[in-house]
């Protein structure tokens, strides 16, 4: 990958996570929804898996390695947050995920390890050499690691915030990450209030000028 294909996806990737961070984002259309059989889609799972696992999602699942019990970044639907047709990244996704299944190539030389030809080579690898992998991607060395970093930061946004819908809604859809998380449940009209101060007191006296939003005047 040259330098100018890093700083392109790179800057899809930081344009994705701001605009994750502004709000909602639409689901996915059909045709990407209809995708989870696509080697990018398998590639991008198992590497969300591999930060956040989870369990199995049927018997037989390659790409969930299952290693714990409990929803992970699959099941909160990370990928979808990735394939939003409004992120500027979504058209990079293949770029991205035969980036990894490259590693996943030179890692498995290394260590003369088989890939099955019918599985996305990052697919094919165990769990642990999964794991071992993406740890090395984020080496401060590596050329690639701001892309990494920013996926990662996009796949626990997915699991911990439900960055790919409005929050109540997840909330009321029983979305894994949040449930999992035990994300407490909005006031009756909508909106989140915390009467408790973290640390047990006030840390500072209210402004007089505060508004009732809690903005400052």
């Amino acid at each position: 990958m040259t330098g100018s294909d890093r700083r392109t996806i790179l800057k899809a990737l930081v344009a994705t996570l701001a605009g994750v961070s502004v709000g909602a984002l639409d689901t996915p259309t059909a045709a990407a929804a209809d995708a989870s059989e696509s080697w990018t889609t398998q590639t991008l799972e198992a590497f969300a898996d591999t930060l956040i696992p989870g369990q199995r999602r049927f018997p037989g699942d390659v790409v969930v390695a299952g290693a714990v019990t409990g929803p992970g970044a699959v099941q909160a639907g990370a990928v979808s947050l990735l394939h939003s047709p409004e992120l500027p990244v979504a058209p990079l996704l293949p770029a991205i995920a035969a980036l990894l299944d490259a590693r996943a190539v030179a890692y498995a030389a290394l260590r003369l390890i088989w890939l099955p030809p019918t599985l996305p080579p990052f697919v094919g690898l165990s769990f642990s050499d999964r794991t071992a992998l993406v740890g090395g991607l984020f080496d401060p060395d590596d050329l690639d690691r701001p892309i990494w970093q920013v996926m990662s930061l996009l796949v626990g946004l997915a699991f911990d915030t439900a960055g790919q819908q409005d929050t109540g809604e997840a909330l009321g859809q029983g979305h894994p990450g949040l449930t999992w998380l035990r994300f407490p449940a909005p006031d009756p009209d909508g909106l989140w209030r915390f009467p408790d101060f973290s640390y047990g007191r006030p840390l500072a006296a209210l402004h007089p000028n505060t508004t009732a939003s809690g903005s400052p005047a």
